[in-house]
């Protein structure tokens, strides 16, 4: 019956974090067992005692104070500097950006809204199909929840039990895959429809790019290298990122008002309790997992088809693309980590970096894929292009996907290298 319950208020469209916490009550209600509602509270409280998860509003703060500041733009135009010359430069401009703005606001929701208003019309303007533009731009948003820091990765890493650091450093190497896979799609297109030719910029226009972007640099440069070099947890990485922005945005670019401080921090508040209330309800959701044995379960199941670990996740992979066309990526991480995680670790001997890279890789696909495809509909409404449009050309760059997940797969080492 509690599984009823689940699919129902799932197929009805309810938030997931209340889907959780319902399923949980019905359980402890059917089940007898209710002495489980006098610590039903705390229960949700003790899954919001890690320190890891203060990254998540930090993160999203230092994403709201570049935009504010002027950032993103200096940054779009340093990418001009290193492929602003080749045939299809603009794109690969977007592709850069794309990577310089994955390291720094590490949510793909957030990163394909900020691109799509800077990018599509920049790109239309140089004679490039709207719905290509828009496409490009989405497809770069796919970088944000592989290359660190990754709002996704923070989230994994609390439910695997795992270094954070560790697990950003395990999604380096994916991430340069990843672009180069994409830079790849452009090229194949670019020779197809034969994109306008681009213009390299002129040593002084070079200096100015370089010197004004300078300052925006220091905020990746603080995340990445403070956790490379162990001088800074990822979540002290990610307050000392928010405050460069900070100082960047309002001493050096002078963009930013502190006078807006307030509205930025009611809307990172806003947006990382939505996530925050999920691990919440996530924890006391554990308690039907766990009573139910559904990871037993599902492990003898699945070892009973195949004994390979490739094969495994094969499996996983297309489940996962079925569940992440319909659930948002990171109500699924949520929701498949403690089940998924323990069958992988313990049955496969997969390393859980590994798996975490796979795993959010995969299901953050379903953010550009109908029927919900999120971060599709952002796309289109910011570039005001139709998704049918923008799913035109974004399916190549969905199969390079594919392939960079089968790749990732069979090949522990490309996410356990540096680990």
């Amino acid at each position: 019956m509690s599984t009823f319950v689940f699919l129902a208020a799932l197929l009805l469209s309810v938030p997931v974090a209340i889907v959780l916490g319902v399923t949980a009550i019905w359980y402890i209600w059917e089940s007898g067992n209710t002495v489980l509602y006098d610590s039903f509270a705390q229960k949700m409280f003790g899954g919001l005692e890690n320190y890891g998860l203060l990254a998540i509003p930090l993160f999203m703060l230092t994403g709201e104070l570049m935009n504010e500041g002027g950032m993103t733009r200096r940054l779009i135009v340093l990418a001009r500097v290193f492929v602003g010359g080749f045939r299809g430069g603009l794109a690969y401009i977007n592709l850069l950006a794309n990577m310089f703005m994955a390291a720094i606001i590490g949510s793909a929701t957030a990163q394909i809204a900020v691109m799509s208003r800077a990018m599509v019309p920049a790109m239309e303007e140089e004679g490039y199909d709207r719905g290509f533009a828009a496409a490009t731009t989405a497809a770069g948003g796919l970088l944000a929840p592989v290359i660190p820091p990754s709002m996704m990765f923070v989230i994994f890493g609390v439910l695997a039990q795992i270094p954070i650091g560790e697990m950003f450093i395990a999604g380096i190497v994916p991430g340069l895959i990843l672009a180069a896979t994409f830079a790849l799609v452009i090229t194949f297109i670019g020779w197809r429809q034969q994109f306008p030719k681009g213009k390299w910029m002129g040593g002084r226009d070079i200096l100015n790019a370089v010197l004004g972007a300078l300052p925006a640099l220091l905020i990746p440069l603080a995340i990445i290298g403070g956790i490379l070099f162990g001088i800074a947890t990822p979540t002290e990485s990610a307050a000392i990122a928010s405050l460069i922005a900070f100082i960047v945005g309002w001493l050096f670019y002078r963009e930013l008002e502190p006078s807006k401080l307030g509205e930025m921090f009611k809307r990172t508040a806003v947006n990382a309790s939505m996530i925050l209330f999920m691990i919440a309800a996530a924890s006391v959701f554990g308690w039907v997992i766990i009573y139910e044995e559904l990871p037993q379960k599902l492990a003898g199941l699945i070892t009973s088809i195949t004994s390979d670990p490739f094969t495994f996740l094969l499996i996983v992979n297309i489940a996962l693309l079925l569940v992440g066309m319909v659930i948002d990526g990171i109500a699924a991480i949520i929701l498949i980590t403690p089940i998924l995680l323990p069958i992988a670790t313990g049955s496969y001997d997969i390393s859980p970096y590994q798996f975490g890279v796979v795993v959010c890789l995969n299901l953050v696909l379903g953010l550009l894929t109908p029927p919900v495809g999120i971060g599709l509909y952002i796309a289109s409404s910011m570039s005001g292009t139709t998704p049918s449009a923008i799913l035109r050309s974004l399916w190549y760059f969905l199969f390079a996907v594919t392939g960079v997940l089968v790749l990732l797969s069979y090949f522990p080492i490309l996410s356990t290298a540096f680990v």
